[in-house]
């Protein structure tokens, strides 16, 4: 249910709030891995962005995501009982994967380095200065600073069975060893002449694995300080290293360019090498205690869990989470469900992800020219790798037949078919003839589309060609226009419902439509500016057109009109969507807002302003969900529709609204808020009181049953129906029973009622005679001319009373000609102000059937209903003009031929 009101307080979108994100797995740093002594299970800890997610290992589920932090998590570590996460120069400790419940302050500069130790945890900051903190008490108890000239700390690591002593590497390439309880420097490593990257302790006890910016790994004791081994990789410096301890000796090291090396500590060789594990560097490595298994994470968005089950040593991919490595570049709902998104990114990919769980989530590879040629080549050196896709189009009614995705790729002549059931690049594609030998540089596809029965797909080029081709077999079945359909490059196409239609939008400033069969030239529209897109919503047949001059006009499928313009956004208007019923149409522009505008009454209604550009914008096929994706953002966020499961107040915003900055939602799905204490604050969302009139000139009816009016002329008939056959007979006294005075509103009677109800043979001739509240009412309105009262008291009585008072108005009745004048001009009042119009008629008919006579002989009371007379006719004349008009209407709407 909508109502009239304004956006949310404080500038936030009255109509979409902020969900979840989706595709969100890893960032550039290291992930930690824990183990929980009661479940007897690892998990996995991660972070990304502001806050971090927990997995477990078995399945690489995510139990947890923590809450989020002002800003990026820089540091992460963990200790058996705490997450320890840093940002600025503040250090954060999170309890049961969630809430913060200690933070560490004292650092004038960022930290770069955490080590739990213990009871105590250790921050090292950008400028040298080493605290430890006491994780309780959140007090220092020591504080070290280093020359950054001399030893400036780049990695830091308790060595096993070394109480109370830390091992710190720096950029110099010295090592040194130091007695954290009594602050002194037990030993100094000079070092290999290389900074050191990272520290690992080895399986062993007094040894420790050292790698080194040169790309040298050095297995040191530090016990006896002597070298035991020295490893070297070509891939530039170690970023992390790991140690096998399931009984095989292998030490396995990470690289900036997303190799993994495995050596062997008993042969001192190395064994194995998993080329581009990542895509990026590998950002952290990890063997799982006592298994089999290797963890990696890097900053392409991927955490992935290797088993080394085989023979040669290499591992194989046992599963994965991964999303974008880079920028999703077009995002749509696949299907009618809305429980799939498809997203293509600027790494190349494809990918499908589930608003349900994270286990449906797909990827639908790379798009390469030869997929054989590539798989051989490998990603890295694949000269054959598509350009990124900028358009895609879906159906689902054919694709478990054939490929059911059309794609167009950034400056490239050549769509791509894709098939979402086999996850993988489809068997099609689809170029002009023309261009089958020649391959021209600057042709290339702009826009796709694909029918609603999965079997044509229309591609239009920058050339201004627009050609159509069968999805089953990858034929071209016609092209539109003699030559070309446009004479600039085609913005758009859109194909409707029923394949009746195909519309192409070209850069020239026309829209024209097109017979999908026979390709003949329907009609043309010319728009006053060149077009950015188009967007077709095939239930309603209504078409989104955005301009480069940063306006949005609807035009009308059915009869070629522009039917609505709106104008607000100050830059380039990225994407557009229909709501489900086709009654809303959402834009998003590089001016950082997301509008909603409703297309019945031509306004805009809601307005949210983000810290980065969206993308593009997809709204759900069931209207729970709008999804986004931002400039420069891995993730797609989703915002949940507010008007599906709460009150919502929507109120016409002026064109020029600024909306406040809203956060982007996390990965955790929000919880539901409590808003009732900003309904009371904010004027706005409180809930709509209607006024008793909207407008003097308004006829407006009263609230009152039927039954209290519509038998009033009746009334001798009804009591004739309902004469008992029997007397009443006398109820037996009910003791328990309060005494209620009859009425329509139940009331407790009084004790001197009670009394005054006691039978008595003396007849008391001065009630008889008593005058009701109404006719003294009446009389003193006389008076004051104030009719308000009267009105009220008639209005809560019930048909019989209300004929028993206007009985009593005549002066046979006990009541006077001024009190029965004063009741017509209480009905004139009720003509006057055009309230209660109903009741008016029905108590002035009532009147006349009553006092016809009395009112006829008497002047005062004729001069009265005169003036009633004209007021009534004045009335009845404008509404039943207002009628003719309606019925008028309502008859050529269903006879004419539109």
């Amino acid at each position: 249910m909508l109502r009239a009101g304004s956006g949310a307080p404080g500038g936030d979108s009255a109509l979409f709030a902020g969900f979840r994100a989706l595709g969100l797995y890893s960032g550039s740093l290291p992930h930690v891995l824990r183990f929980h002594q009661r479940h007897r299970e690892f998990y996995l800890v991660v972070a990304v962005g502001r806050s971090f997610h927990t997995y477990n290992v078995k399945k690489l589920g995510i139990v947890a995501v923590s809450n989020a932090l002002l800003q990026d998590i820089t540091c992460l570590a963990a200790d058996r009982m705490l997450v320890f996460a840093s940002y600025g120069s503040l250090l954060h400790a999170f309890a049961r994967n969630k809430e913060v419940v200690h933070i560490y302050e004292g650092h004038k500069a960022d930290i770069h380095l955490l080590q739990p130790f213990g009871d105590h945890v250790i921050s090292v900051d950008v400028d040298n200065v080493l605290i430890v903190w006491d994780v309780q008490s959140e007090e220092e108890y020591l504080q070290m600073n280093f020359d950054k000239a001399v030893f400036a700390v780049s990695a830091i690591m308790h060595p096993s069975t070394y109480l109370n002593k830390i091992l710190l590497g720096s950029e110099q390439g010295s090592l040194q060893l130091w007695n954290i309880k009594s602050n002194k420097l037990l030993h100094t490593f000079p070092g290999w002449g290389s900074g050191v990257t990272t520290l690992e302790q080895a399986p062993a006890v007094d040894v420790v694995a050292i790698g080194l910016v040169s790309g040298y790994i050095i297995v040191h004791n530090i016990k006896f300080d002597e070298m035991l081994m020295k490893f070297q990789q070509d891939w530039g410096p170690v970023t992390t290293i790991s140690f096998r301890t399931d009984g095989h000796p292998v030490m396995a090291a990470g690289s900036p360019i997303g190799h993994i090396a495995l050596w062997d500590l008993e042969e001192k060789k190395l064994i194995s090498q998993m080329r581009n594990a990542h895509t990026t560097a590998i950002a952290g490595l990890s063997f799982v205690h006592g298994e089999p298994l290797l963890i990696t994470n890097g900053a392409d968005n991927a955490i992935r869990v290797w088993i080394f089950d085989g023979p040669g040593g290499g591992g194989r991919l046992l599963r994965y989470r991964m999303g974008h490595s880079a920028p999703p570049t077009k995002i749509r709902y696949h299907g009618q469900n809305g429980q799939q998104i498809l997203s293509a990114g600027q790494d190349g990919t494809l990918q499908s992800f589930s608003t349900v769980h994270e286990r449906f989530n797909k990827s639908l590879g790379h798009g390469s020219i030869n997929k054989k040629k590539s798989k051989k080549k490998g990603l890295r050196y694949d000269t054959l790798a598509l350009p990124p896709i900028m358009a895609f189009a879906s159906e689902v009614a054919r694709q478990s037949d054939w490929d059911g995705i059309i794609a167009c790729h950034q400056g490239y002549i050549t769509c791509t078919t894709w098939n979402f059931q086999k996850t993988s690049m489809g068997a099609h594609k689809l170029r002009p003839k023309a261009f089958s030998k020649n391959k021209p540089l600057d042709v290339y596809a702009t826009a796709v589309d694909i029918s609603t029965c999965g079997n044509f797909a229309v591609i239009g080029l920058s050339t201004g060609h627009v050609d159509v081709y069968n999805m089953q077999s990858g034929i071209h079945r016609g092209r539109y226009g003699k030559e070309k359909a446009h004479e600039g490059a085609i913005r758009g196409v859109a194909v409707d419902g029923l394949n009746q239609l195909t519309i192409t939008a070209g850069s020239d400033e026309l829209i024209k439509f097109w017979k999908f069969k026979t390709t003949e030239l329907v009609h043309s529209t010319n728009l006053a500016s060149s077009l950015s897109g188009i967007l077709l919503h095939r239930d309603s047949g209504i078409l989104g057109i955005a301009s480069d001059d940063f306006s949005i006009s609807v035009l009308d499928v059915e009869t070629r009109k522009i039917v609505r313009k709106f104008s607000g956004h100050f830059g380039k208007i990225n994407d557009m969507a229909f709501s489900p019923d086709g009654r809303w149409l959402i834009s998003a522009s590089m001016d950082c807002t997301i509008k909603t505008w409703d297309l019945p009454s031509g306004c805009l209604i809601d307005c949210f302003l983000l810290d980065s550009a969206a993308v593009s914008i997809t709204m759900s096929p069931t209207g729970d969900f709008l999804a986004s994706s931002h400039v420069d953002d891995l993730g797609i966020y989703l915002w949940s529709n507010r008007s599906l499961y709460s009150f919502v107040s929507l109120r016409p915003l002026p064109t020029d609204y600024e909306s406040s900055v809203i956060m982007l939602p996390g990965t955790c799905p929000a919880q539901d808020v409590d808003t009732t204490e900003n309904e009371e604050t904010s004027d706005d969302m409180r809930e709509y009181d209607s006024p008793e009139q909207l407008g003097e000139q308004l006829v407006t009816l009263s609230l009152l049953p039927e039954s209290r009016w519509k038998n009033l002329l009746n009334l001798d008939l009804i009591k004739k129906k309902n004469k008992p056959r029997e007397p009443p007979k006398v109820p037996k006294a009910a003791p328990f029973f309060i005494p209620t005075v009859p009425g329509l509103i139940p009331r407790y009677t009084t004790a001197e009622q009670e009394n005054n109800g006691e039978q008595s043979k003396v007849v008391n001739l001065g009630i008889l005679a008593q005058k009701s509240d109404f006719y003294i009412q009446l009389e003193e309105a006389l008076r004051t001319n104030e009719y308000t009262s009267p009105l009220n008291l008639l209005k809560g009585m019930g048909p019989s009373n209300i004929e028993t008072e206007l009985r009593g108005l005549a002066p046979e009745g006990g009541g006077s000609v001024e009190v029965m004048q004063s009741f017509l001009r209480l009905i004139g009042m009720m003509l006057n102000t055009k309230c209660d119009f109903e009741l008016a008629q029905a108590y002035l008919a009532l009147f006349l059937k009553l006092h016809l006579k009395i009112t006829s002989s008497e002047p005062a009371l004729l001069e009265e209903i005169s003036k009633l007379s004209a007021q009534l006719e004045e009335t009845w004349v404008h509404l039943q003009t207002l009628f003719n008009q309606s019925l008028c209407v309502l008859n050529y709407m269903k006879s004419a031929l539109l």
